[in-house]
């Protein structure tokens, strides 16, 4: 039995510019980090006295005799693109609920491949596992997505992801001191919209609108140039609420599907409760909105929020894991 460990991520900011359709033309950039907060994918051959072949353990119980029989979109193109021939069971386990603006979907992608790969004793690098994510995920599953998520689940850390037009990527972790990183993980906060979301249906949407958009996804890409020279030369990091401010706006030209009456409304009222800034995480339409708060206002502003799930988080370094290998 293998048992992979796979970080969620937040994005800050550059979301847009990891599109294919864009980097391609221009490059790309997107800076964030991966965060305290994991899916786990259990893998083991399963014997051949049970009368089906593969058993999958999600929110559903599936039983099957062949890969294409399999529900599970993201299982089945794992299994048939690394021609899985032998019976398996996986099992999936996360710590936040799937569609929730976190990368969750290229996490589970990314444990699924490295705990198969475990299991066949076959190394995988931590950038053809990224690699390899992407290609199932954009290519054989032909979802609307970016290419940051399979790589902040592969690598982990707190990063700089530039994408060349030539299709490479470069990830740099950010030297940040402790100070810096401390009060990131003090002042920014998730906020749980309670709206279910589709990720790849915003994303159409974006799409379909790409050519109108090229103009606000260069001001996006340079804003995360400004991100990034900034909060390595300041020492403080309070500019951050401003600038997700401002990145919000242009994100929500993007796609009337971006947000909505309810978002906005959660949004405002954290500003006007005390929080300088914030974003939507993910493609938008729901799930959970990132804040950033300075300490002396957290307090009023979680009191007036406590209807709404408040999830408090730490960034990472490490990426994919094998934590169980007998």
């Amino acid at each position: 039995m293998i048992i992979s460990k796979t970080p969620f991520r937040i994005s800050l900011i550059g979301g847009g510019t990891d599109f294919p359709s864009y980097y391609k033309k221009k490059a790309g950039l997107v800076i964030g980090g991966t965060i305290d907060k994991y899916c786990y994918v259990t893998a083991r051959f399963l014997p051949k006295v049970f009368d089906y072949k593969h058993r999958i353990v999600w929110s559903k119980n599936e039983v099957v005799n062949n890969n294409n029989e399999i529900f599970h979109p993201t299982v089945r193109s794992v299994f048939n693109y690394l021609k899985i021939d032998k019976g398996l069971e996986i099992h999936y386990q996360g710590d936040l609920q799937k569609n929730s603006g976190l990368g969750t979907s290229s996490s589970f992608c990314v444990g699924l491949i490295n705990s198969i790969k475990s299991l066949y004793n076959k190394n995988i690098s931590t950038k053809n596992l990224a690699q390899t994510a992407i290609h199932i995920e954009q290519n054989i599953m032909k979802e609307n997505s970016g290419s940051q998520d399979q790589i902040w689940a592969a690598y982990g850390g707190f990063n700089t992801i530039d994408f060349k037009k030539n299709n490479k990527f470069k990830v740099k972790k950010l030297t940040l001191t402790n100070s810096k990183i401390n009060k990131l993980n003090n002042n920014l906060f998730l906020i749980y919209t309670g709206i279910h979301k589709y990720s790849h249906i915003v994303e159409k949407d974006k799409l379909i609108n790409f050519n109108k958009n090229i103009d606000l996804l260069d001001q996006i890409y340079l804003l995360a140039k400004e991100f990034k020279s900034t909060i390595v030369k300041n020492s403080n990091v309070d500019f951050i609420g401003d600038i997700l401010n401002e990145y919000w706006f242009l994100k929500k030209k993007l796609s009337n599907k971006v947000s909505n009456s309810k978002i906005d409304e959660i949004y405002n009222e954290c500003i006007n409760l005390g929080a300088s800034g914030g974003k939507i995480i993910g493609s938008g339409g729901g799930g959970f909105l990132l804040v950033y708060c300075k300490k002396k206002f957290q307090k009023n502003l979680i009191n007036k929020l406590k209807k709404l799930p408040i999830i408090n988080f730490k960034f990472t370094d490490e990426g994919s894991k094998i934590i169980f290998k007998p």
